[in-house]
């Protein structure tokens, strides 16, 4: 449990830093766009356009941000295999705590009362979760199962796309919910997966769940990045967080096993409840003061806003 936990709070810190960075090189690229009055860089609904995703993609910042994200995506796939679900996700999400935090020194931006309040909730939410948790199910399913899961993965990002697209600069919001979906789809495939336990190299090429977290992590990656450069309100984070913890937490318990410890459910479900509000307060008191001190751009760039991935 203890090892579990310290790895899903290396992920949050690689997730929370990294979405700093990230959010750093995609609002670099995208006043580049803006500075140049490009058609290209955007689609005819107003959202940013494959290019110019791209062209954020390869920024210094993004690139550093990009391996702190891989690196946080294989801790969070071990911790997901060493606790329930429940609770490593939750963990995982709090790296928007994490990003509030490193926005007061790489975005120049001061927290509010609201904002460290919400942080403190969030901590205390989860302490209740590690108090509460119990041993993680088994993980195991049936294959048709996986099947399903890559199939939604599919849907998922494939659909979230399109809409995306569709919508364009009004696509925020949505742009964090796929992407927090395909996350969350991501931490259900790593804990189903097969032949990983002993290791065996032909079952888990043939698992179906292998390709389901190649499709949410790719997929996710680029709507999280669409939805940075649209702009990282506090709905779009909001819906990120939910996304990512609250699918996968009901699906850990009522699909594979997940469970609290004997007479602390209610704790569990308290600490889990309080912990996704803690963390949509982050982000829904996230706004940035107008009065806050960018780094320093050239003139006419407006300072990046908080991010969270």
């Amino acid at each position: 449990m203890i090892i579990g936990l310290l790895t899903a709070v290396a992920a949050s810190a690689g997730y929370g830093t990294g979405s700093v960075l990230q959010a750093l090189g995609s609002r670099k690229s995208a006043r580049r766009e803006a500075a140049k009055a490009s058609a290209s860089g955007v689609t005819q609904h107003g959202g940013p356009s494959l290019a110019s995703t791209a062209k954020a993609a390869v920024t210094w910042e993004f690139m550093l941000g990009t391996v702190l994200d891989f690196v946080g995506f294989g801790l969070g796939a071990l911790a997901a295999r060493l606790l329930p679900l429940f609770l490593s996700q939750t963990v995982i999400s709090a790296n928007l705590v994490i990003t509030a935090v490193l926005s007061v020194k790489l975005l120049g931006i001061r927290l509010t009362r609201a904002e460290w309040t919400s942080i403190a909730v969030v901590c205390s939410a989860l302490v209740l979760l590690a108090t509460a948790a119990g041993p993680e199910g088994s993980g195991h399913t049936p294959l048709a199962a996986h099947w399903w899961l890559l199939a939604a993965s599919v849907v998922l990002i494939g659909g979230g796309t399109v809409v995306v697209r569709l919508l364009g600069a009004r696509a925020a919001i949505l742009a964090g919910l796929f992407s927090g979906l395909g996350f969350g789809a991501l931490g259900i495939g790593v804990r189903v997966l097969n032949g990983m336990a002993p290791f065996d190299l032909p079952s888990l090429l043939g698992d179906p769940a292998l390709y389901a977290i190649g499709v949410a992590g790719i997929g996710g990656m680029y709507l999280h990045t669409v939805a940075l450069q649209l702009g990282s309100v506090n709905g779009a984070t909001a819906a990120l967080v939910v996304g990512e913890t609250v699918i996968p937490g009901i699906l850990g318990v009522l699909w594979l096993g997940d469970s609290s410890r004997p007479g602390f459910a209610w704790v569990a479900v308290l600490g889990f409840v309080v912990a996704v509000a803690g963390a949509v307060a982050v982000a829904w008191f996230g706004e940035p003061e107008a009065g806050a001190q960018p780094d320093p751009a050239p003139a006419g760039e407006r300072p990046a806003e908080t991010a969270a991935r």
